[in-house]
């Protein structure tokens, strides 16, 4: 499968092109200062912003899907940089025939405050994250609106631990506590080519 990367420099991104890779996948990374990111062997390059509909549209043309994995570095600020990058791809995506979508959201949008801990929904959320969720829920109206097969992945804290092979999907009250940035990766990159979450917001976890 032709996959596009977008946010693939970033700390999450480059785990999923590491993962996209060893699954046999063609990969494709969108990045926005190619001078900072060292790409893999085999993967082709593009340069551009996520929010550019130009350079989007190039890169998305000729993709079987794309996985959205931009995350700020200082999601503690006001922004709606992942709203008006989902409104690009979207477009972008449509306008190619490119179906399917995978999107890194984050633990406390929408129903998953349910399973949030009481330090992540009362400590994380007001704090920490106060800039990146309002944006993230806003990105994933944008996802949910589109006639994508999409699926939109809500982590909780992201550890740089090695793998566990332990990530499972949590609903209802069921809390979730973190996850590798290596088995979310993993996860994501299963989405490719499974059906089972279609359509979904999913919290995924290792506890």
């Amino acid at each position: 499968m032709k996959v596009l990367v977008i946010g693939a420099a970033g700390e999450s991104g480059q785990q999923i092109v590491e993962k996209a890779l060893a699954a046999g996948h063609a990969v494709t990374a969108l990045v926005h200062h190619p001078d900072e990111y060292h790409a893999p062997a085999g993967v082709q390059v593009k340069t551009g912003d996520a929010t550019d509909a130009t350079a989007v549209g190039q890169a998305v043309a000729g993709q079987d899907a794309v996985i959205d994995a931009i995350g700020g570095k200082t999601p503690y600020l006001s922004t709606h940089l992942e709203q008006a990058a989902a409104k690009v791809i979207v477009a972008a995506m449509q306008q190619h025939g490119v179906r399917r979508l995978i999107a890194i959201s984050v633990l406390g949008v929408g129903d998953s405050k349910e399973q949030a801990t009481f330090f992540y929904e009362h400590l994380l959320l007001p704090t920490f994250l106060r800039g990146a969720a309002p944006d993230k829920a806003a990105m994933e109206a944008e996802v949910q609106q589109s006639n994508l097969d999409f699926v939109l992945v809500r982590p909780p804290y992201l550890s740089n631990d090695p793998a566990t092979g332990q990530a499972h999907v949590v609903t209802g009250e069921t809390k979730a506590h973190s996850i590798t940035r290596t088995d979310l990766a993993q996860f994501i990159v299963e989405q490719l080519t499974s059906d089972t979450y279609l359509g979904q917001a999913v919290t995924v976890t290792n506890t």
